[in-house]
């Protein structure tokens, strides 16, 4: 019994560390020991007139009249082998019709039109007050928050809660989430595709949630919002509009807490966007 529980851990394990690092796609059914293989002995080098060469023969051509199916590709999931198009506009028309953040959390829950969701241990779709006036908008969940299933609860999401509690902010009084729902393998960043297939459902949760400023945390974020093909260390600072229907919400480009733990020289521009974002905040700005 203690070898079978042995044995089931260690394979799980194992799992666990090809989906850190990204694996997604077998070679073959069963596992090979390439230690184990030698090299085959070679084959005796025959002469010419010892060779007898086989017949050509000739493959029969198609019928015309049958059509021939092309090869199926393999895919994850059953939308996963839509185009991206089709899977963001699928995903556009399916959140229009969410009335509700639980409505959309529900569907984001059975979407299957983005790949990353087949990579992922959960769905992490958002935390904090969903009635603040204020919205944390980041790019994409690391490991600490697919496993836990909210955004920011690791070391980015302790600075960032060091960060707004420097200005008299709390995620009582913020509403904090991803363009992104579901962690890319490895930790990489999301691919222009998955974010165009994403997108549809950050637009509608930022229309249910109708918050009065948006904080736009890092250059995906920024670029999927507002547009901008800039840097986020030359649109960082600054307010683009950011609009819904008849309405316009100011968005404030800034640092990723994420960038900030690898370069703390750059937390004092940060320091000062969030002091512009109280300024805003209190009507002064």
């Amino acid at each position: 019994m203690t070898e079978a529980h042995d044995e089931r851990r260690d394979l799980t394990a194992c799992l666990d560390f090809y989906t850190e690092a990204g694996v997604d796609l077998a070679l073959d059914e069963r596992p090979h020991d390439r230690f184990a293989e030698v090299d085959p002995i070679p084959a005796p080098r025959l002469e010419r007139r010892d060779v007898e060469r086989p017949a050509p023969q000739r493959q029969p051509l198609p019928d015309r009249g049958t059509p021939v199916d092309p090869p199926r590709q393999q895919t994850f999931g059953r939308s996963a082998s839509a185009m991206p198009e089709a899977a963001a506009g699928d995903a556009r028309a399916k959140a229009k019709d969410c009335a509700t953040l639980a409505d959309l959390e529900a569907l984001l829950a059975t979407f299957d039109g983005c790949p990353l969701k087949f990579t992922a241990k959960n769905l992490v779709f958002a935390d904090g007050n969903p009635a603040a006036k204020l919205m944390f908008v980041g790019e994409a969940p690391g490991a600490d928050e697919d496993r836990i299933g909210k955004p920011f609860m690791g070391r980015s999401g302790q600075l960032l809660d060091r960060m707004m509690a420097a200005i008299g902010l709390d995620r009582t009084r913020a509403y904090v989430t991803n363009i992104v729902p579901w962690r890319p393998p490895g930790n990489r960043n999301p691919t222009p595709q998955e974010v165009a297939i994403c997108r549809p459902f950050i637009e509608r949760q930022i229309e249910l949630a109708d918050p009065d400023l948006i904080v736009c945390l890092g250059s995906p974020a920024t670029q999927a919002l507002t547009g901008t093909k800039d840097g986020i260390l030359k649109a960082r600072g600054r307010f683009y509009p950011y609009r819904v229907g008849q309405r316009e919400i100011r968005a404030l480009a800034t640092l990723h807490p994420a960038y900030l733990l690898r370069q703390p020289l750059q937390k004092r521009l940060a320091w000062r966007d969030f002091r512009l974002l109280r300024n805003a905040l209190d009507g002064k700005a």
